[in-house]
């Protein structure tokens, strides 16, 4: 012990008893309330708080103590500081851990700091998207090595009937697939193996209705075989297996301008790839079969497909409508879904993020408003330079790629009917006009997209606009 102990009256240091240990101890790892460790304060009673040593405690646990929102938030951080009663007592001058905690509740002004920013749930997978959109104009390649073989103009009533009964039928297959891989990935396999093999059947049978000739036939039952197992591989997420399938058509395109491959291998490269295409998705169909059956959930009422496979419908009406007057429209078209979906994606994240930073319903509306706007701006500007390029009218491509994308956002979040309608509503008109040679012509496509374009904006901004779909 070393120094005097005075405790006169009046003197300064009369409600402190101070020890000072001969030698300090080793630097070692202490609470942020132990100030000294050479030096133990001792509060004699009947004095109250010291205000200096609370002060300073509030300052070194302002971060921690601005954000609580009850006195009893204080103390609980204080007993993890450790501050046992005793300290409290005789180094702050405070009866108990809750008058302390009290204090520097009220010394410390609230703060509310923003929370972390949370991952982005709907970012997307940008390459994965570009694929998809290449794999959706891939398989035209077979027609480019084929085409000197046969007539494919006077055969393509037979091809368009076939597909467009395809483009239906996936979208409905899809939509059902999905729904059933909640119950697992066998009775999504099952629903697959079953839907595909009844689409490729009914699109083959409708292609004979126009009169078709036996190799006209055995061409649109090919197309509808790889559909059937290209939109299986799709749904399963298996991109990159399908466009190692494909790989003969790319081969076999890429060497056309240099070198004339030849009847056999103008027929045997496409051959190749539906066979590698049916075998892989047969391949992972059987794995998925070969899982653990889900206990007995019940089947989704066919129902709930309807009105994708109505949108699939009359997405290929007005497309082949499109393709009828501009073939080259219609690849760009279909090389620009793989950023459409990008942009789904996008609308989605962005959404959820404007959801985050409004405080009103109102505010929501206008952010999601202008959400919607930007990402279908950008991609109608995406499309702008391909018409232009492809010498396509963009005054009929970018209404009809509005339509397409915008009933795609709406079907993203389960509102299919609306989407459905209105397509419908604009491919019939349209589609009886052109094939009836009806009056005004072809202006009525650009009109029927239009206004089919703005009912769906209308349609997005009024059921999206709200928070609800979004959380």
């Amino acid at each position: 012990m070393s120094g005097p102990i005075s405790l006169e009256p009046g003197d300064a240091g009369q409600d402190t008893l101070a020890l000072r240990l001969a030698e300090p101890r080793p630097p070692r790892r202490r609470p942020r309330w132990a100030l000294d460790d050479a030096t133990l304060a001792i509060r004699l009673p009947g004095h109250g708080p010291d205000e200096e040593a609370v002060s300073t405690l509030a300052a070194e646990l302002a971060d921690a103590v601005g954000p609580a929102v009850h006195p009893y938030e204080v103390a609980a951080l204080l007993e993890a500081e450790g501050l046992s009663a005793t300290v409290i007592k005789e180094r702050y001058g405070h009866p108990n851990l809750f008058s302390l905690a009290t204090a520097l509740y009220e010394r410390v002004p609230r703060t509310f700091p923003e929370p972390p920013r949370a991952a982005d749930p709907w970012r997307p997978d940008t390459l994965r998207c570009l694929l998809r959109g290449v794999l959706f104009a891939l398989p035209a390649l077979a027609y480019l090595l084929t085409a000197p073989l046969w007539a494919v103009d006077r055969h393509a009533p037979v091809l368009i009937v076939a597909g467009i009964t395809s483009w239906a039928w996936g979208q409905a297959l899809g939509h059902r697939a999905h729904l059933r891989l909640v119950a697992g990935r066998r009775e999504a396999s099952g629903t697959l193996l079953t839907g595909s093999l009844l689409g490729a059947a009914a699109a083959t049978a409708l292609a004979a209705l126009p009169g078709s000739s036996a190799l006209s036939l055995a061409v649109a039952a090919a197309q509808s075989l790889y559909l059937a197992g290209a939109s299986v591989l799709l749904v399963l997420a298996r991109e990159r297996l399908l466009l190692a399938a494909l790989s003969p058509l790319i081969v076999g395109a890429a060497v056309l301008p240099w070198w004339e491959p030849g009847p056999e291998l103008r027929v045997g490269l496409p051959l190749l790839a539906l066979l590698a295409t049916l075998g892989a998705a047969g391949r992972i169909l059987w794995a998925g079969r070969a899982g653990p059956a889900a206990p007995d959930t019940g089947r989704p009422p066919l129902h709930a497909s309807l009105p994708y496979g109505l949108f699939g419908l009359a997405a290929a009406v007005l497309v082949m409508l499109e393709g009828r007057r501009q073939p080259y429209a219609v690849i760009a078209l279909t090389l620009s879904m793989g950023p459409a979906e990008w942009l789904l994606y996008r609308y989605r994240g962005w959404s959820v993020a404007a959801l985050r930073v409004s405080a009103t319903p109102a505010g929501f509306l206008l952010r999601s408003t202008a959400v919607l706007g930007l990402c279908l701006t950008g991609y109608l500007a995406l499309l702008l330079p391909a018409a232009l390029l492809t010498g396509s009218d963009p005054a009929t491509l970018l209404p009809l790629a509005a339509v397409l994308w915008t009933a795609l956002l709406l079907q993203a979040f389960g509102v299919a009917w609306p989407s459905a309608v209105l397509c419908l509503a604009a491919a019939g008109p349209a589609g009886a006009v052109l094939l009836l040679d009806l009056p005004p012509g072809p202006a009525v496509l650009p009109w029927a997209c239009g206004a089919a374009a703005v009912a769906l904006a209308a349609c997005a901004i009024r059921l999206l606009g709200r928070p609800s779909p979004h959380s």
